[in-house]
């Protein structure tokens, strides 16, 4: 494992014992999100076997066992528990923000690290858990990136919402009217379930109110997202449809169809296009990655790929996989030559990286500009 960008500990992980490091991935493997939960599984095991081939951890080999959430907060609690009776040193997961808050609370108390590959509550860091790291943008990033480009790209000054009705959809909403103009108006605002997948009543209400621009926030990518933009295009709505930062992967993309609606959205991973393709840790995962899986990793994969190399980094930089020293090298530290290039977090833990608008048209994504982020909303 080759270490850049983190101070050196004399001291070496787990020293002597020779055992292997485990990371436990809890992820749905069925249910709407289960193919989502699969990607992320799928980098997280490309990135160790890479790790491994190098020669591990200081030495030590990182085993991976992974769970199945269901994307329900209480088979969340019951498998974290099990990870953590099987020795894990650090619990990469879960997939949504309701698994997430939930597990904090055990993994607290059985002193193990968790890392969070997707979920964007805000109160995921620093809140139960402050030791707690998230490598995806978080809902406050999310809904200032959107309110951004509805505003000042778009022009819109009428704004309809879609909220899946959890702590994911209406924290991200929340984010959004917060970061709007004061003269930008949200003149609907429908909610849904997150296992919903026929959206034509909110679409009807959406349309009866004459919105000039709809934000949703849908993180059912399997299922809901999809279903979503095929009904929007279907009904001809007539003004521009920003999806959630984060909930319109390549997968979504071929699930919607050709005759989805066009789609704005934004993020952090686009395999193929620069800068990305020129970071030569991105290079081999992907080799990696489509050499076991005959598929292009997506952002789900790349950010399970990407947590187990930030976490790799840290144990080295710590000479330890305690939890605590673990997090006080990531938190506020700085890790070069990533999936993701050079990145760096906050003093709570969020991963800062350059986020890029983008366009989906007849299953074609054309990367548009990078927004500009504030510090002060990566520390919110």
């Amino acid at each position: 494992m080759v270490l850049a960008g983190c101070s050196a500990s004399t001291e070496s992980p787990g020293a002597g014992d020779g055992e292997p490091l485990k990371i436990g991935v809890l992820v749905p493997l069925s249910g709407a999100a289960g193919p989502n939960g699969k990607n992320v599984l799928e980098g997280v095991q490309a990135q160790v076997d890479i790790i491994n081939d190098e020669g591990g951890v200081d030495g030590r080999k990182i085993e991976v066992i992974s769970r199945d959430d269901q994307s329900t907060p209480a088979t969340g609690v019951s498998m974290a528990t099990e990870l953590i009776d099987e020795g894990v040193d650090v619990i990469m997961g879960g997939w949504n923000s309701p698994v997430t808050l939930a597990i904090q609370p055990i993994t607290v108390r059985a002193d193990v690290l968790n890392i969070t590959s997707i979920p964007q509550n805000a109160s995921i860091l620093g809140g139960a858990d402050e030791t707690a790291v998230r490598m995806n943008a978080g809902n406050a990033i999310g809904g200032y990136t959107a309110a951004k480009y509805l505003s000042d790209t778009v022009g819109a000054k009428r704004v309809a919402m879609l909220l899946q009705n959890d702590a994911y959809g209406l924290d991200a909403g929340a984010f959004v009217k917060k970061n709007l103009p004061s003269d930008v108006e949200v003149v609907a605002e429908e909610k849904f379930e997150y296992t919903d997948t026929d959206f034509r009543v909110a679409i009807s209400n959406v349309l009866a109110a004459k919105p000039d621009a709809v934000y949703s926030a849908n993180a059912a990518e399997s299922s809901g997202q999809p279903a979503l933009m095929q009904q929007l295009g279907a009904s001809n709505i007539g003004f521009p449809y920003f999806a959630g930062t984060g909930t319109v992967s390549h997968t979504v993309v071929e699930t919607a169809g050709a005759d989805a609606v066009d789609t704005i959205s934004a993020d952090l991973y686009f395999p193929d296009a620069e800068p990305w393709a020129s970071y030569e840790r991105n290079v081999t995962f992907m080799k990696r990655f489509e050499a076991d899986n005959s598929a292009t990793p997506d952002k789900f994969a790349a950010l399970g790929a990407q947590s187990v190399e930030v976490w790799a980094q840290a144990v080295t930089a710590a000479g330890s996989a305690e939890r605590q020293k673990v997090a006080d090298e990531i938190h506020g530290g700085s890790f070069k030559n990533t999936i993701l290039g050079d990145v760096s977090f906050t003093e709570k833990g969020q991963q800062i990286f350059p986020m890029y608008a983008f366009k989906v048209s007849a299953q074609e994504i054309t990367v548009l500009d990078q927004i500009e982020i504030p510090e002060k909303i990566w520390e919110e």
